[in-house]
C-alpha cells in the first residue's frame, strides 16, 4: 500500500522544524557545483604549491636548510620557486577568467566554503587587480567572499598604484623616501587614527598594530610624503 505524504500540518513542532531544516540543508548542497568546486580546489592547491617553500627562504631560521635541501644558494632556491610558481600562477589565472566570464565570482553559493576563497587567491597574486577588483566588491557585497578579502585586495591595489591603504593590511620592504632603510613597514594609511574601527566592521580579527606584530614588523604611522 502507497504510504502518504507528509502533510505538515500534522507534524509535531521539533520534528516539523527538524524536517524544514533538513530539507533546507539539502536544498542548499543540491546548489553547488561540485565539479567547479573540486576544480577550484585544484586551483587553490596549485596556488599555495611553492609559496610556502618561498615564505620559508624569508624566513632567518629557516632559509638556509630549504636553500641546502636544493643544493643552491638562497638567492637562486627563491629563483627555482618563482620560477615555478609564477607558471602555476599563469594557467590559474587563465582558467579562473573562464569561470568569471561562464559564473561570475564562485562564491559561496557555487562552490562553498573555503573554495570560495581560491579565486580571490589567484587574482590577489595575479597583475589584474585592477580589472578584477570590481567583481570581488560584489562578491564580498553579497556576501559570497568575506568582505576583509576585499578590503585587503583594495589595500594591494591602492599600494601598488602609491597610494594610501585603507585597513593597513599591506607591508612593504624598501627604504623611505629620505633613503633610510627602516626594514619593513605597514605601507602608509588614510586616516590611520580611524583604521582599526575600519578593520573591525570589514571583518579583520587582528588590530594593525596586531597584525604588524604578525608580521614581524614594528609598527608606526607612516606617511604618504615619506615614501613618495
Amino acid at each position: 500500500m502507497t504510504k502518504p505524504l507528509v502533510d505538515a500540518q500534522f507534524m509535531k513542532p521539533a520534528i516539523l522544524i527538524l524536517f524544514l531544516f533538513i530539507s533546507h540543508a539539502a536544498f542548499s548542497q543540491s546548489k553547488l557545483n561540485f565539479p567547479l568546486k573540486k576544480q577550484m580546489d585544484s586551483v587553490m592547491t596549485l596556488d599555495q604549491k611553492y609559496r610556502e617553500a618561498l615564505t620559508l627562504l624569508m624566513e632567518p631560521s629557516e632559509k638556509d636548510s630549504v636553500a641546502k635541501s636544493l643544493s643552491l644558494s638562497i638567492a637562486n632556491a627563491m629563483n627555482y620557486y618563482w620560477k615555478l610558481q609564477n607558471h602555476l600562477d599563469s594557467t590559474n589565472i587563465i582558467f579562473v577568467e573562464q569561470v568569471f566570464k561562464k559564473y561570475g565570482y564562485p562564491g559561496k553559493t557555487l562552490v562553498g566554503e573555503p573554495t570560495n576563497v581560491s579565486a580571490w587567491n589567484v587574482i590577489q597574486h595575479s597583475s589584474k587587480i585592477d580589472q578584477y577588483l570590481p567583481i570581488i566588491k560584489k562578491a564580498a557585497d553579497h556576501k559570497e567572499l568575506p568582505y576583509h578579502l576585499y578590503a585587503m585586495m583594495l589595500d594591494r591595489q591602492l599600494s601598488d598604484h602609491g597610494k594610501e591603504q585603507i585597513y593597513g593590511s599591506q607591508a612593504v620592504c624598501r627604504p623611505i623616501k629620505n633613503g633610510e632603510n627602516i626594514g619593513c613597514y605597514i605601507w602608509p594609511i588614510k586616516d590611520p587614527a580611524g583604521v582599526n574601527e575600519r578593520r573591525k566592521k570589514a571583518g579583520f580579527d587582528l588590530t594593525v598594530e596586531q597584525n604588524a606584530t604578525r608580521m614581524d614588523i614594528n609598527y608606526k604611522v607612516i606617511k604618504i610624503n615619506e615614501v613618495k
